[in-house]
């Protein structure tokens, strides 16, 4: 996790954040990524036994989502954020049959949008998504609210709010940016507006 109260992040949808949560370092160190292969593949034992194949979101999904799919043995396959405009044109890339019961693969969900965009396109292939898991969890209301509304179930390793209480724990920050960065989670397009046009 990276803090920068005084200079946010932005984000690709343009939104500014205080908080950058890159879960794609964890690929580089082999005891965390198979710790976290592990976590995702026994909570999909426990929550989605019948699935059976696992999808990526391009593109950090990819790699989590291959390696959950080895974990247990599944088919993988993934989707791309847009169509490729050449070849077969293609916007899930692998082989998955119609009726497929899969679990599809975040590293972090933020506004949802990649994820449940990833939802309906395999939906729109006809296949069933019966959940999707992430690393990690902005846990905004809103998001909360599009999952609901688009009846996809999902869990996430980690939040925000325990990523913040362990970064206080540790001294990565101070109490009072805690409290500053517990504003931002309570409404973030709010607050990006305000640092913008402030």
């Amino acid at each position: 996790m990276k803090l920068n109260v005084e200079n946010p992040f932005t984000w690709t949808s343009g939104m500014r954040s205080p908080v950058y949560c890159d879960n794609r370092v964890t690929l580089s160190f082999p005891n965390i990524r198979k710790y976290i292969t592990k976590c995702l593949a026994d909570v999909i034992r426990e929550r989605y036994p019948r699935a059976n194949a696992i999808v990526g979101v391009a593109t950090a999904g990819i790699p989590q989502g291959a390696l959950i799919a080895d974990a247990l043995d599944l088919s993988f396959a993934y989707v791309r954020a847009e169509a490729k405009k050449h070849g077969l044109k293609n916007s899930i890339e692998g082989k998955l049959e119609t009726g497929a019961k899969v679990v599809v693969v975040e590293d972090l969900i933020s506004t949802g949008k990649s994820s449940l965009k990833a939802v309906e396109d395999l939906r729109e292939a006809g296949v069933e998504v019966i959940g999707l898991v992430s690393i990690f969890n902005y846990g905004f209301r809103e998001t909360h609210e599009k999952f609901k509304s688009a009846q996809c179930d999902y869990v996430s390793l980690c939040d925000f709010n325990t990523l913040a209480e362990q970064a206080v724990a540790t001294n990565y920050i101070h109490s009072t940016e805690q409290a500053r960065i517990a504003e931002w989670n309570k409404n973030p397009q709010a607050w990006s507006d305000g640092f913008v046009n402030s």
